[in-house]
């Protein structure tokens, strides 16, 4: 069988990344897309040529104006297709730290209308339930200092 042929029948996915990123209080830091109605992680898709500690940087560069180092993995979560998404995401969760305080937050306002540190119970209240999991599963990685997969 030609390589071309073998490789388009195989299942696809979507690779995302995301920065674990709290204040000095424990809380953590998410934004306020303006395309949906939940509020979710800094981060995104995994672009052509990336790798997803790269697109983590680059992310939360973008969307927050923020230059951090990407840390060590804490997060892989599976999700299954769902809404408009053709293909699974595979989104991984990477540790960028503690901001100092008085660190500034720049808004990327072409994609995000707010951003805010939150705790994880506040948290629940606006991400979606399996970004919510992902959340909790941040908390205990970190403390942890394992790495833990979601499906």
């Amino acid at each position: 069988m030609p390589a071309d042929v073998f490789y388009a029948q195989l299942h696809r996915v979507i690779p995302a990344a995301a920065g674990f990123v709290t204040d000095a209080g424990g809380r953590v830091l998410l934004v306020k897309p303006n395309y949906r109605e939940r509020w979710g992680w800094p981060g995104g898709h995994v672009d052509d040529g990336e790798t997803p500690e790269m697109a983590c940087a680059r992310e939360l560069r973008e969307e927050v104006g923020l230059t951090l180092e990407t840390g060590r993995l804490l997060v892989v979560h599976w999700v299954p297709e769902m809404d408009e998404r053709p293909f699974p995401l595979v989104h991984f969760t990477f540790d960028c730290g503690t901001l100092p305080d008085g660190a500034r937050i720049t808004l990327q306002e072409d994609e995000l209308d707010d951003w805010g540190f939150f705790t994880a119970a506040e948290a629940d209240e606006i991400l979606p339930g399996w970004q919510a999991e992902r959340l909790h599963a941040s908390i205990a990685a970190r403390a942890s200092g394992q790495v833990t997969y979601l499906s």
